[in-house]
């Protein structure tokens, strides 16, 4: 205490870290009571006397109290010396700060150790919940000459001694209440000082917040006592030895540690042991801690030490998670990791342990298990040597798990002098050293024209000022181009250990990166193939960590969807959504969310996806003005699902100008709008061509004979090397109901009003009878098919009577279209008198380079000629169907067979984006 008040007094004198020396001479403090203030109301003050040293620090609380008199008693005066037992007796458990939250959870803790079975426990703590955090706010405020760091300090002792009266009593309540007050009077006196000079060095941090794990420790030991186990608590800092390094961390010193361990248990041989965890000794018994999250790291050393069966990580969660269950909802729980695996995933971001936890067990092959201590149902991830073989061994198998590091940045330094030229490596990274930068990846082509690393985005511009002044020279004479900084990024860790030498891993890795449209900044990946770690965008992180995780774990696979135009087919595709949603999800793993509906008036927008159930009252409800650009933003701005498709399904123009805007965007097209691919044949090209250079998709089956496979089937024979020779067919379901129903006696305008009445026809009918829908679709299976045609170069025979194509309204041509059954009658006795029948039909004659809509006859036996209903039917004649076509015929009309179309396209992109088949 001396050495305080000289700090106090003379506030330029530092603290010399010797104060703080485990082998500093003792003094013995002897208590005649309880400090009463501590104490509940009625609680009698007995206690008992200990030792504490120069700064309080308790070397033991083991004196039985069998009166209020204090008497000097030695401690384990026994000369016997108690081996200290190693093996697989032994079992470690760590507890963190959240297990240790408060009275309650203390409770629960002690009620686990209770419950293990094993012959020996060996217990780490961490400090109660936020106390490292309160520790640590103690010195900010001192040292910044904040005096609530009084306060505050006030704050911790009333935390611990109300814990303390929830969860022990008698002697052992009255020994740690007044240690306790010990505890907390030195602190307050070493913070007095660091107040006074405005600075902590680093052992005396160290030390200040150690004291959390001391008082969490000697607290549990009580409770554990309490139940009547034998139980020692261990203040570490006598055991552990560790010589600190200079990036930050410590090195175990094991042997110093082990003997030390030996001495300690001869002295207090114990079946349970709760020790604390974070906190140790340098070699001159200087406190020191391991450094954040370092209780992990003190288990898995003592564990080692014990060479113990297993160690288990209590925490709150029910394991190692595959990915972030905060950023992919569908992660799992990984039943099994290997030692390497763990500690790749853990140094790349993930919720898993200290980085070093791992190298002290591996030693030994000793377990590592972590719990939920919320969940004792759940059997965690066991960390281990070798995982056990997966059933199937797909490519999933090989990759365990994800992570990402986001806000980073890379440097990257290139230039043709680089090649061959010795120490350009070196003298970057020495640059980096010098600004105390740290390197996350490094990645060099072969070429060795280029070297980037990523490193944390703060310290970048300190990195890259220092390599412009170094490189200098380099960069005036020209053998270096530049040295660039490229913002913004985040790195996706791919990690499974038996990635290495299995062909098709990292294909499936970019792959799915592709598929999502997610650009690859660089690469990196080392010899042992454990980890395949690539540079994105930040803003393209998550996107691409749902991808890739659905890829490989084959969950679902989730599409963002916004469906324009919710009439007659898009009302009718959301319905065919709602009633297949369940079994898309149960079966193939497909969650089709949809997130946005638009018309040309009222838009409805969700965050989560709409209930399909209540998609029309929800538009009523919450419906807001449409706007087309804020509903593609809003679809294609989610950055929690990497898969986004706009569906138009309207029969607009100005909707399928944008199909290019967005594919360039990465959201995939899925349409029955026969617009985009019949309009202006520079912009199909422009479109094709973009398709077919990137990984987003445009799918248009519904556009030519509704759900019919008419577009696929044209492009497999082309693909597989076959030559179109003609293509003709009955392509209007509307037409074809008109002409399979004009025979006998009815009159031409009878069929058209019931084809009207039937919904067939469009409310207009001249729109089908004009022949501009055959046009356009003989045009997109033209184009197909190769020829490059404008809608003008096709001769369209319509069947719009001449006088009736002004006619003002529908209800008009209705009105007046009987004045031409006369003739339409004439049409079809020269027919029937021939043995043939009337069809509209539309021509793609590749021969020719030309095509053709009009209406022709057909013999009776013709296959054209057994049409029913609306149906259509497409005859392909190719080099390989030359004698007899290949066919294809169906309902070509309706809006439950043109949904059902788009519907297929819809599930054909989800296997596209890796759905199971």
């Amino acid at each position: 205490m001396a050495l305080l008040h000289s700090a106090i007094s003379n506030p330029g004198h530092s603290l010399s870290p010797n104060a703080l020396r485990h082998d500093a001479k003792p003094k013995k403090i002897c208590y005649s009571q309880c400090p009463t203030f501590l104490l509940p109301p009625q609680r009698s003050p007995i206690c008992r006397m200990g030792f504490v040293s120069g700064l309080g620090r308790k070397k033991t609380l083991k004196t039985r109290i069998i009166s209020s008199v204090t008497v000097d008693t030695p401690v384990n005066t026994s000369p016997e010396k108690v081996q200290l037992p190693k093996g697989d007796t032994w079992s470690v458990h760590k507890f963190g700060g959240t297990c240790m939250g408060n009275s309650e959870r203390i409770k629960n803790v002690a009620k686990i150790i209770l419950s293990d079975d094993s012959e020996r426990k060996f217990v780490v703590v961490s400090a109660m919940s936020k106390v490292t955090d309160m520790m640590y706010d103690l010195i900010n405020k001192a040292q910044s000459g904040d005096e609530s760091y009084i306060s505050a300090l006030d704050a911790v002792l009333e935390k611990h001694r109300s814990t303390a009266l929830d969860l022990i009593d008698g002697d052992d309540l009255c020994s740690f209440l007044a240690q306790l007050q010990h505890d907390i009077s030195n602190l307050k006196a070493m913070l007095r000082a660091i107040y006074i000079a405005g600075h902590a060095t680093e052992s005396f941090t160290d030390f200040v917040v150690g004291h959390g794990e001391l008082w969490s420790a000697q607290m549990l030991s009580c409770v554990v006592r309490k139940n009547g186990v034998d139980c020692n608590w261990m203040d570490t800092r006598e055991v552990l030895i560790v010589n600190p390094t200079s990036s930050n961390q410590v090195d175990p010193d094991f042997k110093e540690s082990e003997e030390r361990l030996e001495k300690w248990y001869s002295k207090n041989p114990s079946k349970a042991i709760v020790a604390t965890g974070f906190i140790a000794s340098t070699p001159q018994n200087i406190p020191t801690t391991l450094k954040r999250d370092g209780s992990d790291f003190s288990a898995a050393i003592m564990g080692a030490l014990f060479k113990a069966g297993q160690v288990t990580i209590w925490t709150d969660v029910d394991g190692v998670y595959s990915a972030d269950p905060r950023k992919v909802s569908e992660a799992v729980i990984l039943k099994t990791l290997s030692y390497q695996e763990a500690w790749e995933m853990s140094y790349f971001g993930a919720n898993v342990l200290h980085p070093r936890t791992i190298i002290p067990v591996m030693r030994y092959d000793i377990p590592i298990i972590i719990r939920n201590i919320f969940n004792l149902a759940a059997p965690g991830t066991k960390i281990c040597r070798s995982t056990e073989d997966e059933e199937g061994q797909g490519l999933e198998s090989f990759v365990k798990g994800f992570a990402t590091i986001d806000n980073l940045a890379l440097v990257n330094v290139e230039g043709t002098g680089m090649a061959g030229v010795p120490g350009t490596a070196s003298t970057i990274f020495s640059a980096v050293k010098d600004v105390g930068a740290n390197v996350i990846m490094i990645s060099q082509a072969s070429s060795e024209h280029s070297v980037c690393f990523a490193v944390p985005e703060k310290e970048v511009n300190a990195v890259f000022e220092l390599l412009q002044s170094r490189f200098h020279e380099a960069l005036n004479a020209g053998r270096l181009s530049q040295v660039q900084v490229i913002p913004n990024c985040s790195i996706l860790a791919t990690v499974g250990q038996k990635m290495a030498s299995t062909p098709g891993v990292s294909a499936t890795l970019f792959n799915a990166l592709a598929k999502a449209n997610i650009n690859v900044r660089a690469i990196a990946q080392g010899c042992s193939e454990y980890n395949i770690t690539v540079v994105l965008k930040r803003e393209d992180c998550i996107r691409a960590l749902r991808a890739v995780h659905s890829r490989f774990y084959l969950s679902r696979t989730t599409i963002a969807m916004g469906i324009i135009g919710p009439g007659l087919i898009g009302a009718t595709l959301l319905d065919q959504l709602r009633d297949q949603a369940a079994t898309l999800k149960e079966k193939f793993n497909i969650d089709l969310r949809v997130m946005g509906i638009t018309g040309s008036r009222t838009m409805l927008l969700s965050e989560a996806g709409i209930d399909l159930s209540r998609w029309r009252e929800l538009q009523k409800e919450k419906g807001v003005v449409a706007d087309m650009d804020k509903f593609v933003q809003h679809v294609h701005g989610n950055q929690f699902i990497p898969n986004k498709v706009l569906v138009d399904c309207t029969a607009d123009s100005s909707i399928a100008s944008h199909y290019y805007d967005w594919l360039r965007k990465g959201i995939h097209v899925v349409t029955p709008n026969k617009k985009a691919n019949s309009g202006p044949l520079d912009q199909y090209l422009k479109i094709r061509t973009l398709q077919r250079q990137s990984y987003t998709h445009y799918f248009y089956e519904a556009t030519v004979g509704a759900g019919l496979p008419i577009i696929n089937t044209l492009q497999g024979l082309l693909e597989t090397g076959d030559k179109i020779l003609r293509i003709e067919g009955v392509f209007s379901g509307t037409l074809s109901y008109i002409f399979n129903n004009f025979i006998g006696r009815r009159t031409f305008s009878e069929v058209v009003a019931e084809a009207k009445h039937a919904g067939y026809t469009e409310p207009d009918p001249r729109d089908d009878l004009s022949g501009t829908d055959v046009c356009r679709k003989v045009i997109i299976l033209a184009r197909e098919s190769g020829l490059k045609l404008e809608l003008s170069d096709i001769p369209v025979e319509s069947l719009v009577p001449e006088p009736l194509k002004n006619s003002a309204s529908a209800e008009d041509f209705m009105e007046k279209l009987p004045q031409f059954d006369h003739d339409w009658a004439k049409k079809r006795q020269i027919a029937e008198d021939a043995g043939e029948v009337l069809r509209y039909v539309g021509v793609v004659d590749m021969v020719n380079q030309k095509g053709i809509v009009k209406l022709q006859t057909y013999k009776n036996d013709h296959p054209f000629a057994q049409l029913s209903g609306a149906d259509n039917i497409i005859a392909f004649t190719t080099t390989r169907y030359k004698d007899q076509p290949l066919i294809i015929r169906g309902p070509g009309a309706g809006a439950e067979v043109t949904a059902g179309g788009v519907f297929s396209d819809i599930l054909r992109l989800a296997s596209y984006l890796g759905a199971p088949s």
